[in-house]
C-alpha cells in the first residue's frame, strides 16, 4: 500500500502555456486573483475564529462545557485573526500608496 504525496512532474507546453500564463499576467488576473484570495481567507478565518468564540461563550454561559479553558483560548484566536487581517489591510493600502506615488 504505497501512496504517493510528491506529484509528478508534467511536460510543460512551452508554447500554449507561457501565452496563457503572460495573457494572464497582462491581465492581472494571476496576481488579482492570488491578492483576492488572501483576504478572502483572512476575513472567512475572522468570521469562522468569531462565531466559535461566540459559540464558546454561549456554552459557558448555560452550563453546557466542562472546558472553561476553551473561551479564552477562542477569544484569542478571534483577536489574532482580526489582528492578521487588519495588518494585512494596511500592508496593502501602504503598498497601494507606494505605487501611486511612483512616476513613471
Amino acid at each position: 500500500m504505497s501512496t504517493n504525496f510528491i506529484t509528478p512532474i508534467q511536460r510543460y507546453n512551452s508554447s500554449y502555456q507561457a501565452d496563457k500564463i503572460k495573457n494572464q499576467a497582462v491581465e492581472g488576473e494571476v496576481g488579482a486573483s492570488t491578492f483576492q484570495g488572501i483576504f478572502k481567507d483572512a476575513i472567512q478565518n475572522v468570521k469562522d475564529t468569531s462565531k466559535e468564540y461566540e459559540y464558546q461563550q454561549y456554552l459557558l454561559a448555560t452550563g453546557q462545557t466542562d472546558d472553561v479553558h476553551n473561551v479564552p483560548i477562542a477569544a484569542a484566536k478571534a483577536q489574532l485573526s482580526v489582528d492578521l487581517l487588519v495588518q494585512l489591510r494596511t500592508k496593502a493600502l501602504e503598498s497601494y500608496n507606494e505605487l501611486m506615488r511612483m512616476s513613471i
